[in-house]
C-alpha cells in the first residue's frame, strides 16, 4: 500500500559544502530537498571574520544548480582573536546566523580553534547581548580523555561552566551522540537546543569495527554504544522541539577518507530524508518528522518555517548512487545498510 507523507520543506542545521570543486559537486545534493542549512566555517583558511563570510557566501550563491531555491545561513568560526565588534557588525547586518565554536584539534580543520575558554568571553557575551546563538563542537580534546567519554567531560568541563557564566547565550549543543548530551539537553532551563544527525541515528561503533574498520563511518564525534544510539532515536522522534536535525553531512574524497590516517565525515545530504522517515516509521512518530526536520530549527533560531512543502511516499525501495562524482573526486554516499522504502516525490 502506498503511504504518503507532507512536510514543510526542511533545513539542515549543520552542514559541511567546503570550498571549491567539492562545493560544486555537493551542493545539489542538498539543494535538491533542503531550503536552508547553517553552513560550516571549517575551511582552510577558516571564515573568521564577517568579510571572509560574504566572499564564502558568494561563491555558494555562484555554485547554486539554475533554478535551486536555497539559503545559506553563514556562520563565522569562532578563535581567540575575533573581534566582538566585526561579530556584532555581521550580524546586524544579515550576513550571519551563528558563530560556531571548535575545541582546537576536535574535527577536520580545527587547528585554529578555542584553547583557553576565558579569551572569547568578550565575544559570548556580546552574543549573549545580540541574540546570536553558538554552535558548540562538543568535545573536549585533552588526550588523557577516551574518545568516546570526550562528549560528557565536555559538558561537565566545558559547556556547562561556559553557560552559567553567560547565562543569556543561546547555544545549539551540535550533532550530539550520547544520552548524557540529551539528558543534559533536557534538564536545561532555556536557550539551550540541539542538533542530531542522520548517522548517529543509524549506527553505532559496531558499525565502524566490526568485520573490518568501515572507513566511511567514521565520523567525529564518533558513533558510540547501541544505548547512546536508541537515547538519540528516542529524543529526535519525541516531539521535543529542542532536538532538530542536523545532519553534519561533510564530504571528502574516497582516497582522503579510505587512507592510513582517513578523515572524519559522513556524506548523507543525497538521502538524508529517505533515511528518517525510515527510523521515524519503525518508532510510530511520522507525525514527528516534520517537527524534527522542518520547524524545531527555525523556532530555535527565531525565523519562520519555510513555505514550500515537500512529499515523501513510501513504496517499494528506492536507490541511491553508491556515489557523487564531484571535480575533487569521488564522495561515498552514506550507506544506511537496511533497504530505504521512502523517496522524495515531489
Amino acid at each position: 500500500m502506498t503511504q504518503t507523507l507532507t512536510l514543510r520543506r526542511p533545513d539542515d542545521w549543520h552542514l559541511h559544502l567546503r570550498d571549491g570543486a567539492m562545493l560544486q559537486g555537493v551542493l545539489p545534493e542538498t539543494a535538491r530537498h533542503f531550503g536552508r542549512a547553517i553552513i560550516m566555517p571549517n575551511l582552510v583558511p577558516p571564515v573568521v571574520t564577517g568579510a571572509q563570510a560574504a566572499a564564502y557566501r558568494e561563491r555558494i550563491l555562484t555554485a547554486l544548480p539554475e533554478g535551486a531555491d536555497f539559503t545559506p545561513l553563514m556562520t563565522l568560526y569562532l578563535t581567540e582573536d575575533t573581534d566582538p565588534a566585526d561579530v556584532a557588525a555581521a550580524h546586524a547586518s544579515g550576513l550571519i546566523t551563528a558563530v560556531k565554536l571548535y575545541p582546537a584539534g576536535a574535527t577536520t580543520n580545527s587547528a585554529s580553534g578555542v584553547t583557553d575558554f576565558d579569551r572569547i568571553r568578550p565575544v559570548l557575551e556580546k552574543m549573549a547581548q545580540i541574540g546570536l546563538p553558538l554552535c558548540v563542537h562538543g568535545e573536549v580534546t585533552n588526550p588523557t580523555v577516551d574518545i568516546f567519554d570526550r562528549e560528557a567531560v565536555f559538558i561537565d568541563r566545558v559547556l556547562d561552566p561556559l553557560r552559567r557564566a553567560t547565562p543569556g547565550l543561546k547555544v545549539v549543543m551540535e550533532h550530539i551522540t550520547t544520552a548524557d548530551g540529551v539528558d543534559y539537553v533536557q534538564s536545561a532551563n532555556g536557550n539551550l537546543g540541539a542538533t542530531i544527525t542522520t548517522h548517529h541515528l543509524i549506527i553505532n561503533r559496531n558499525h565502524i569495527l566490526v568485520g573490518g574498520i568501515k572507513p566511511h563511518y567514521y565520523c567525529l564525534p564518533v558513533a558510540k554504544r547501541e544505548a547512546h544510539r536508541v537515547a538519540l532515536v528516542r529524543a529526535a522522534t519525541s516531539g521535543d522541539a529542542r532536538f532538530f536535525l542536523g545532519t553534519d553531512s561533510a564530504p571528502h574524497a574516497d582516497p582522503a577518507k579510505e587512507s592510513a590516517c582517513g578523515c572524519a565525515g559522513v556524506f548523507s545530504a543525497s538521502n538524508t530524508l529517505s533515511c528518517l522517515a525510515e527510523v521515524f516509521d519503525v518508532q510510530n512518530a511520522l507525525d514527528r518528522l516534520e517537527g524534527f526536520t522542518s520547524l524545531h530549527g527555525p523556532a530555535f533560531y527565531g525565523l519562520p518555517p519555510n513555505d514550500a512543502t515537500l512529499t515523501l511516499t513510501k513504496g517499494a525501495p528506492v536507490t541511491y548512487p553508491a556515489k557523487i562524482d564531484t571535480g575533487a573526486g569521488p564522495v561515498t554516499l552514506f550507506d544506511p545498510g537496511f533497504p530505504l522504502h521512502w523517496r522524495v516525490s515531489s
